[in-house]
């Protein structure tokens, strides 16, 4: 399969890894794995997504900031493995939502990510997953998702 062809059919564009706001580095590798640090929904340094699902934001619009955020994680992988001949699989993701005390979806929201990987990758971006709410984010960001590769060393 070629991913960046694949990528092209979706109309998908993968930026450039962005730079961290804190005392941290986007990924870290450790023997064949690749630790992606959390990525909010932002493009070309403006934040997206703002707000908490269920209140501000609508599960489409969540879903999307959860794509974007997704696209962001590639970015970074992009960066450490240099071409996608050197991805052997996403392991998984961890996804945080900004979520009103009543919302109850975030597994739909990661969703957007999850069904991304899916439709590049194929068996390769088949994942285990987390979903978790929470009260606040950095930058009122709706989500944050970190990701956990194997790759090729």
């Amino acid at each position: 399969m070629n991913i960046e062809k694949r990528i092209e059919e979706l109309g998908i564009f993968i930026p450039a890894a962005s730079k961290p706001v804190a005392a941290y580095v986007p990924g870290v590798v450790a023997g064949d794995l690749l630790f992606i640090s959390g990525q909010l929904p932002v493009f070309n340094g403006k934040l997206l997504y703002s707000g908490r699902a269920g209140q501000d934001l609508s599960l489409e619009d969540g879903q999307a900031a959860a794509r974007t955020a997704v696209i962001n994680c590639l970015a970074v992988l992009k960066d450490q493995i240099e071409s996608w001949d050197n991805l052997v699989r996403v392991i998984k993701i961890t996804g945080f939502v900004q979520s009103a005390d009543s919302f109850h979806e975030q597994h739909l929201i990661i969703n957007g990510a999850s069904q991304l990987l899916l439709d590049i990758f194929g068996d390769r971006g088949r994942h285990s997953r987390a979903a978790v709410g929470v009260n606040a984010l950095p930058l009122n960001a709706a989500c944050e998702i970190e990701m956990i590769c194997q790759i090729k060393r």
